[in-house]
């Protein structure tokens, strides 16, 4: 029976935080599915397509490495439930401090709770990635700072398009 591990986020953008987490996680299953989180309440700077393309080129050379396919997916609904859908066995989730573990605690906990059949694996984030947040780059990029620390040279273009057509 193959091993499928879930990581979800919104990956806007796709930060070397992220692909850490991902190629850490890929050394530990048979496949990979990342789910990108679709609200409708939520206003991301990159349209879901937008995403699933950038995360598909960023994770191209960890599946090679890793000798894993990984899936790139939407889903609008619960992680949990959408993990499950995947045939997932586990869900992954980077930390990157005692704040995101006590939050990402109590996701587990109620996830676990939900679908019993699904465990939480938490990946500490690397210490030259810990504080990578999206959130930040995106503030960077859309002031006209650099990026290129914080994301691939390949993210790092998509964030400037975005930011210079929002000037």
């Amino acid at each position: 029976m193959s091993r499928i591990g879930f990581y979800s986020g919104s990956f806007d953008p796709v930060t070397l935080g992220h692909t850490d987490i991902i190629e850490r996680a890929s050394r530990l299953v048979d496949k990979l599915v990342i789910g990108i989180g679709v609200h409708p309440a939520k206003a991301p700077l990159f349209s879901d397509d937008e995403r699933v393309e950038m995360l598909e080129a960023e994770t191209r050379a960890i599946a090679t490495s890793a000798g894993i396919p990984i899936e790139v997916i939407t889903f609008s609904d619960l992680a949990v439930s959408a993990a499950q859908r995947f045939g997932a066995s586990v869900i992954f989730r980077g930390l990157r401090d005692g704040t995101d573990f006590d939050y990402e605690m109590q996701m587990a906990n109620m996830n676990g709770q939900m679908v019993p059949s699904v465990q939480t694996v938490f990946v500490a984030a690397s210490p030259e990635v810990r504080h990578i947040a999206a959130n930040l780059v995106r503030q960077i990029a859309l002031m006209g700072g650099d990026v290129t620390p914080f994301v691939s040279k390949g993210v790092a273009l998509w964030l400037a398009t975005k930011a210079q057509a929002k000037r």
